[in-house]
Formats: structure tokens, sequence, C-alpha cells
């Protein structure tokens, strides 16, 4: 019997234009220009200001037992791992599971406290995936972002559930998700609308 695996899944939170990050981003604003003055306060704000809403989607996004995410969303340092840096989320990040980092720089795994290694992959999109799927056994495996990273695999045709939070302002430029994705299929599973922020999760059949 060929054993079950996991949904490969995804959660983004995306501007009425498609943006999930605005121009000009920085390590102080890692979102970049979306209309506030801090920390994607704006693109963000339903998920700092309102998590009693928006709980349920907020513990969905950290529920798989292996993520990917590209090395823009782990944090701001280029080129050589020459500066200590652990992510965004402080000792205790929210995985609390195995992380697979893409990047183009060998580095060795990184564990932090609560459970989560960060694991640094070099060979690709095929081989992160690969490397997280042997990790989370028959458990989902989560793609976090960013944009890019998600519509690498996106055209690639490896993503089963696409989940949008789509808020209620536009960038006009920035990181688009579904630049470069060929057209795709998509069959809605749910919707949810909350004061800041319209939840939608797709099934991709193409």
């Amino acid at each position: 019997m060929t054993p079950r695996m996991g949904r490969v899944i995804c959660n983004i939170t995306i501007s009425a234009d498609g943006y999930a990050a605005g121009l000009n981003q920085t390590e102080e604003r890692p979102f970049g220009d979306d209309g506030g003055d801090g920390w994607g306060d704006k693109l963000h704000a339903w998920f700092a200001d309102t998590p009693e809403e928006n709980q349920v989607e907020i513990d969905q996004m950290t529920a798989a037992k292996a993520f990917i995410m590209g090395r823009n969303m782990f944090g701001p340092v280029r080129g050589e791992w020459d500066r200590h840096w652990n992510g965004w989320w402080g000792d205790d990040p929210p995985y609390h599971a195995p992380v697979f980092v893409l990047t183009h720089h060998p580095r060795e795994p990184q564990p932090m406290d609560g459970g989560t290694t960060y694991h640094f992959v070099t060979d690709g999109i095929e081989s992160a995936l690969a490397q997280a799927r042997a990790a989370a056994g028959d458990g989902d495996v989560a793609i976090m972002g960013g944009a890019t990273t998600i519509n690498q695999y996106l055209a690639a045709g490896l993503i089963d559930e696409l989940g949008l939070h789509i808020v209620p302002l536009t960038l006009g430029a920035g990181t688009r998700l579904f630049d470069g994705v060929p057209p795709l299929k998509l069959e809605q599973v749910r919707s949810r609308a909350a004061s800041l922020v319209t939840h939608v999760t797709y099934r991709v059949l193409s």
C-alpha cells in the first residue's frame, strides 16, 4: 500500500490588486511601501490588530508538519551567511517543526526553541519539497512565501491548496502573486469575510 502523503498548501496575504509586498522593502519595512508607518501594518493589520476575529486562519498557518520559505522571507541577509540571522521570529519561532529555507549559499541547520529547526536548501524547490515531505510524513507541507517562492511552486504544479487573505487596499507595484505563473484552474473551497480581510481558499486543479 502506498503511504498517504499530506497536501502541499500555502497561505499568503495580498492586496486587492494581488501584491504581497510593496516597493522599497528594507529590514525596517520588510513588506515595503504599504501605506502604513511600520512593519507591514496596513497589509497585515488583520493579523496583528484583530487576532481573535481571525484565530482560525492564524492557527491554520502554522498547523503543517513541515514548512518551506524563500530566503527573502527568512530575512534581509543576502549573499554569503556573513551575519548572524535566525529569522524574524526570535528564539521561539511559531512553526515548531522543520523549516526548509531556499538559498544559494550553504549553511548548517539551525535548531531553535520550541521544536523549529531551519534547514538551508541549495538545490532547488523540488529538493526542498522532497525533504519537507519526508519530514512531514503524512502531514501537510506549507509553502510560507514570499510571493516569488509561491509563484515558483505554482508554476511547477506543486501546490494542492492555495489560501489567500485579501486586504481591501491596493499597492500598485511591488512583489505580486501569480507573476510568471501559467493560467490555473481553481476550485473555491471556502471563503469568509472579516472586518479587515477576506479569507478565500482554493483547491488547485491544474
